[in-house]
């Protein structure tokens, strides 16, 4: 009887670690299925398009301490349903743009791929947290296929410029480990730096484009002057053959 019970619980464990090993690794797949997208688009981008707008592409898997603590602090169950179900960022990736405008475009690209399911959009672009974040934030689904089955795994994307993710970065560190709460006057001066780097944002794209239409404007200005010389070509040609006979 009890080699029964011995056996019962090692096969319960044995089936609870295989059902958690499948459970990580189905974010692994996901994450690596995320990473190829947008590495076919960065290099898409690099050889055919004049413009590359992926300037960084960074991904993570949730550590299950984390996970734990985050079921814990929403009071969900701890039960690999309930975490699947309600737990969204296990899996992440963050992408570093140069403009503004980029955002909107990846963004966009990704959602029109046919296995990328949109879940859920929140625009800390046009809508910042009080603190000053911006970011944009996609909740995505993708197909995963296993040796038995398909599995549908949520995905957290954060789309970002350079100068959003330099705040955001430096932001963090700031509070890293600090577990009171924060003096009035740094978060006011932490909002002003956050607006700065907005600030800072919409002037770079604003010269991208004057820059763009300078360069549009001079290519028009040297394709009418190469139909100039073709219009002049032929005649001086015709002639120059035919004073030679």
């Amino acid at each position: 009887m009890a080699l029964e019970i011995k056996d019962t619980n090692f096969n319960h464990m044995k089936s609870l670690k295989i059902e958690l090993l499948r459970f990580m690794m189905s974010y692994k797949f996901a994450l690596e299925e995320m990473n190829t997208k947008i590495n076919i688009l960065k290099q898409e981008f690099q050889y055919i398009h004049d413009y590359n707008p992926i300037e960084h592409v960074k991904s993570r898997l949730k550590a299950p301490e984390s996970i734990l603590n985050k079921v814990h602090r929403k009071g969900y169950k701890f039960s690999v349903k309930e975490i699947r179900e309600n737990i969204r960022d296990i899996a992440g990736i963050r992408i570093t743009c140069s403009y503004i405008s980029d955002i909107y475009k990846i963004s966009s690209m990704l959602q029109k791929q046919k296995d990328v399911k949109l879940i859920e959009i929140k625009d800390y672009i046009k809508n910042p947290k009080p603190n000053g974040y911006q970011s944009l934030h996609l909740i995505v689904q993708i197909p995963i296929f296993m040796s038995d089955r398909e599995e549908q795994i949520f995905v957290e994307i954060q789309i970002r410029t350079i100068a959003m993710d330099f705040w955001a970065s430096l932001e963090h560190k700031i509070y890293y480990k600090y577990n009171k709460e924060i003096p009035q006057h740094i978060k006011d001066e932490l909002k002003e730096a956050a607006v700065t780097a907005s600030q800072l944002d919409r002037k770079m794209e604003k010269l991208q484009e004057e820059m763009n239409q300078l360069k549009e404007e001079e290519d028009d200005n040297l394709q009418e002057l190469r139909m100039y010389d073709e219009r002049f070509l032929l005649p001086y040609d015709f002639l120059t053959k035919f004073s030679s006979k």
